[in-house]
């Protein structure tokens, strides 16, 4: 049996891997995506005092 990090690498080889790869890498350059990552990035931490705890 193939354990899952093999899995994913081989998908990653595969046609339909890279091109959701490729759509990964461009998301990622846009500056307003970069900073919604970042906001849930943060959110996901509990970082920037923003968890609504008191």
């Amino acid at each position: 049996m193939a354990s899952p990090l093999r899995k994913i690498g081989e998908f990653l080889k595969s046609p339909q891997g890279r091109k959701l790869t490729e759509q990964a890498r461009r998301y990622a350059q846009d500056p307003r995506n970069r900073a919604k990552a970042q906001q849930m990035i943060d959110k996901l931490r509990g970082g920037k005092g923003s968890s609504g705890r008191h």
